[in-house]
């Protein structure tokens, strides 16, 4: 080999490598990745759903297989709610332990960015689908004004009208407002503590309280009241669901806690602790039948359950990150494509499903539920590719039209 060190001289000696710098806030390609598995994972069971037939004996799925029904029916709305908690809670995790009270945006701009992100899709989608199933005025009216006030999560007939899987929407709103009211509570009253672990302990704490409200809430229902799985606003509202919230909210106090290295993981317990709470989110969806106990409490298990599996996908050891085939996959840019448009993805897939089956395009026979999810992914993806480019993405520049303190941006200055 050549050398490139001139002759006489003594070569310098080498830079230590340079260490990966954290993810920004929010840019992790392994949650991108998560929320596109996830989305995905819910176009498969809405088509699975379809392809049910339901008479006197019970239902009938497509494939009757307790496996393959178990692997599919695994709910992943869990995974949502606990993701998003833990990525819009960590600002307010990091000024409440370690006084970083700068990187928290005013109760105004987080709702502005908010709405900007979730409102002109929904909005859109919203009318759209309503004015197609109501062709005449008035229509029901009652329909569209609930989801356009995110109040049909309330209505047991109308909770799964015009968009079925929106009902979580009203859950994101009401955590964002749950969120402003706290999150600023939360920092004022850690800064009368001395000790970092006392904050931390605080933090964990309320996020603890939050989380065994709706265990309550759905044990009171369930055992005292006697409140069947099929009133949907009793098990479905936010004083039932919030637990999935309050767990993302919990990981975000944990990591901020442990700082950038303290409880990083190596890869082959990042890995077993994966495969752990995989198994566990299957066994659950195994085991689950109407009325037992991992039917009733399904979601706040499964939400400790994401918890842990989100614990390992972002507290394993930066330099052992790409040994993982969990991780290769979350970052695989096919699935990271998908977790982009992963929202317009999820509003779009019913609506697009439902047309394909009225318009006779999918199979009518169970036996044709495979090409019925092909068909419906491959529509389903390229009608979410062109929302998120010509509705998402536009909505998202408005969000430059402010700046972080919420004051109009000038962007021609005299």
């Amino acid at each position: 080999m050549t050398s490139l060190v001139a002759p006489g001289t003594t070569a310098p000696p080498r830079a230590p490598a340079a260490r990966e710098q954290p993810q920004a806030r929010g840019r992790a390609p392994e949650l991108q990745g998560l929320r596109g598995l996830a989305a995905l994972s819910t176009v498969v069971f809405h088509v699975w759903q379809q392809y049910c037939t339901y008479d006197a004996a019970g239902s009938h799925p497509p494939i009757d297989h307790p496996y393959v029904g178990a692997l599919i029916s695994l709910e992943v709305i869990d995974l949502f709610f606990v993701m998003s908690a833990y990525l819009l809670t960590l600002s307010y995790a990091r000024a409440a332990i370690d006084g970083k009270e700068g990187a928290v945006r005013p109760g105004k701009v987080f709702l502005f960015r908010r709405a900007i992100r979730i409102l002109p899709l929904y909005f859109l989608a919203v009318v759209v689908v309503w004015s197609t199933r109501n062709p005449t005025l008035p229509g029901d009216w009652r329909d569209l004004v609930e989801h356009l006030t995110f109040t049909h999560v309330f209505d047991r007939e109308r909770i799964f009208y015009t968009l079925g899987p929106t009902w979580s929407l009203s859950l994101e709103v009401a955590f964002y407002l749950v969120l402003v009211a706290l999150g600023p509570l939360a920092v004022r009253a850690c800064r009368g503590l001395r000790t970092r672990r006392a904050r931390a302990a605080l933090c964990a704490s309320g996020c603890a309280v939050l989380f065994a409200a709706p265990l309550a809430w759905i044990a009171y229902a369930h055992y005292v009241l006697g409140v069947p799985h099929t009133n949907w606003p009793v098990y479905f509202g936010p004083q039932a669901r919030f637990g999935g919230f309050a767990a993302g909210m919990g990981l975000a106090v944990l990591l901020t806690a442990l700082g950038e290295d303290r409880g990083r993981l190596r890869a082959r317990w990042a890995t077993a602790l994966s495969a752990s709470a995989l198994g566990g989110l299957f066994a659950l969806s195994l085991s689950s039948d109407p009325e037992n106990f991992a039917h009733t409490f399904y979601h706040p298990i499964a939400a400790v359950l994401w918890f842990a599996l989100l614990y390992a996908t972002l507290r394993i050891r930066r330099e052992e990150r790409r040994q993982t085939r969990l991780h290769g996959l979350l970052r695989a840019r096919w699935v990271t494509a998908v977790g982009l448009i992963s929202y317009s993805l999820y509003i779009w897939h019913e609506p697009v499903m439902l047309w394909l089956d009225a318009s006779g395009l999918l199979p009518s026979s169970q036996a044709g539920f495979p090409v019925a999810v092909l068909v419906v992914l491959l529509v389903a993806l390229a009608v979410g590719t062109a929302s998120y480019w010509f509705v998402e993405y536009p909505a998202g520049l408005l969000g430059r039209a402010k700046d972080g303190k919420g004051k109009a941006r000038d962007f021609y200055p005299g």
